[in-house]
C-alpha cells in the first residue's frame, strides 16, 4: 500500500528534524564551505523554508566552537569584519557519525517494512 504524503506534512517533518538536530544541520552547512552567520541564516531559509533567528544561531555557533566542532576566524570584507566559521576534524567526525546512524536506522526500517 502506497500512501500519499502531503507537502505540508513533509514541511512539518523537515522543521521538526531541523529544530531537533540544529547543531548537526549547522555543521553540515559549514562543512560544505566556511561561512558566516548571516549566510547560514539565508541558506536555512532558502533550502528548508525555516526562519532561523540570530538569537538561536549565535549561541549555538559559540557552543559548537566551545566543543571544538567549529573554529572561527575573522575576515575583513568591504571595510567590515565578519566571523567566518569552519568545521574542525572533530566536527566532521560528528557529522559522519550522525549520517552513519541515520543510514543504519533507515536501512533497518526499510528491512522491517520490506522496502
Amino acid at each position: 500500500m502506497v500512501a500519499y504524503v502531503s507537502d505540508s506534512f513533509k514541511k512539518e517533518i523537515v522543521q521538526r528534524m531541523f529544530r531537533n538536530f540544529l547543531d548537526i544541520m549547522i555543521l553540515n552547512i559549514v562543512q560544505d564551505e566556511p561561512t558566516w552567520g548571516y549566510q547560514i541564516i539565508k541558506h536555512v531559509e532558502e533550502k528548508y523554508d525555516i526562519r532561523l533567528r540570530h538569537g538561536a544561531l549565535y549561541p549555538l555557533l559559540n557552543n559548537l566552537e566551545r566543543k571544538q566542532l567549529l573554529k572561527r576566524r575573522k575576515e575583513a570584507k568591504g571595510g567590515r569584519v565578519r566571523k567566518v566559521y569552519e568545521i574542525t576534524s572533530k566536527g566532521i567526525q560528528v557529522v559522519i557519525a550522525f549520517n552513519e546512524f541515520l543510514q543504519d536506522y533507515l536501512q533497518e526500517q526499510n528491512t522491517k517494512t520490506g522496502i
